[in-house]
């Protein structure tokens, strides 16, 4: 898909890291530049088998790329960058602005002598703003988003929580991804780069207050903000006889269906449920009485009985059992490769296919300055570095 495509990737963690590992899987030469000695910070993330600085997240984010290690304030390694920029078509960075600037290496530095590139910034907030010049990590995007708000919203407790994922950065992450992939159709018909901001407040505000806005989309607002199907409480999902289960009912029948297959049809025929927008206002009661049945069956018998009715259910799996899913292993989602120097690992397939571009073997996430020399060596056999 992008073959032939060349990524300067000056990110860490795993806002731009994703973004990157994205171009990486759909075809994109990336080359991660990273600081001599420690790299990129999700290195150190975790246990590894037997490099400290090869961690669960590092080896999850960074597949398909070569890393060089540059000391961008050592005019030498300054000047390794610029040639590789000179062959870029997409330089992807997430270093403040000001450091960018001391390095010469912001985009008005930059644009005059490469004009076809795509510079993409991944930024904290939006950099016309009064929050333009502070850091962000995903525990703080939470916070000013308002998410961490949300489980109090649910379970009662007024302890504003994080969301037990990086979900601030990830979402972040693809919102670079596709900005990037719309630069690059951009240039192909103007024939000229630009700059792509991304700010990852903004980008997760807006993920998380497409259905939050709630009653304050319209003005004066017509109710709370939040919306109220995610935030009941009693929508959870339900007790079995030997775990839990979850099951989306969305449709008016689909309640009918729901509470036939528990044998209890007379419930949901009450007129109170059959009024017009009964079923909707009395919400709550029905997920509760729904909740009280369900501890009479299994999870392997209810989800073969909500199968044959059409009805969305899946037992909860554990998050350790996710890796032995039947449905993951019959896809191939987590493949068992074997790393150099960490030995057998699983590495996650990309989610995305392309009926007429099959998925290729990616490069194994690379080690602190692996491909540094080889790099040095390529530029200077095409007359980009002396």
């Amino acid at each position: 898909m992008l073959a032939g495509i060349k990524v300067v990737d000056l990110t860490s963690v795993v806002f731009g890291p994703y973004c990157t590992q994205i171009m990486a899987d759909l075809g994109a030469e990336v080359i991660k530049v990273e600081a001599p000695g420690v790299g990129d910070a999700f290195r150190w993330s975790g246990k590894a088998p037997a490099s400290p600085n090869m961690a669960p997240g590092f080896m999850a984010l960074n597949r398909g790329k070569r890393s060089i290690a540059l000391d961008l304030k050592a005019a030498d390694d300054l000047a390794v960058l610029h040639a590789l920029l000179t062959e870029a078509d997409l330089f992807v960075v997430n270093v403040r602005g000001k450091a960018l600037e001391r390095l010469g290496l912001d985009y008005a530095a930059l644009s005059a002598a490469h004009p076809r590139l795509i510079y993409v910034h991944c930024v904290g907030f939006g950099q016309d703003g009064p929050y333009a010049d502070l850091q962000a990590y995903d525990d703080v995007i939470q916070a000013v988003t308002g998410t961490a708000t949300l489980l109090a919203r649910v379970d009662g407790d007024p302890r504003p929580r994080y969301l037990p994922s990086l979900i601030a950065d990830k979402v972040a992450g693809l919102h670079a991804a596709y900005a990037a992939l719309a630069a690059l159709y951009h240039r192909e018909r103007s024939g000229t780069g630009q700059l792509v901001e991304v700010p990852m407040f903004e980008a997760f505000a807006s993920f998380m207050m497409l259905e939050h806005l709630g009653g304050q989309t319209f003005d004066p607002p017509t109710g709370p903000v939040g919306y109220a199907r995610q935030l009941d409480p009693v929508r959870q999902p339900f007790p079995t006889a030997d775990g839990h289960i979850s099951i989306v009912i969305y449709s008016h029948d689909a309640w009918d269906r729901v509470f036939a297959l528990l044998g209890d049809p007379e419930f949901i025929a009450q007129e109170r449920f059959n009024e017009p927008g009964g079923r909707s206002l009395h919400q709550t009661e029905m997920y509760r009485h729904l909740a009280a049945l369900t501890p009479q069956l299994t999870n392997a018998e209810l989800l073969r009985r909500c199968h044959e009715q059409q009805l969305p259910a899946q037992a909860v799996t554990d998050l350790a059992e996710v890796i032995d899913d039947p449905h993951l292993s019959a896809t191939g989602f987590f493949k068992r490769r074997v790393h150099p120097s960490e030995g057998p690992y699983f590495e996650q397939a990309a989610p995305v296919r392309f009926g007429d571009c099959p998925a290729a073997e990616r490069l194994m996430p690379p080690q602190l300055g692996a491909d540094g020399a080889a790099i040095r060596a390529e530029l200077i056999a095409r007359g980009k570095l002396v």
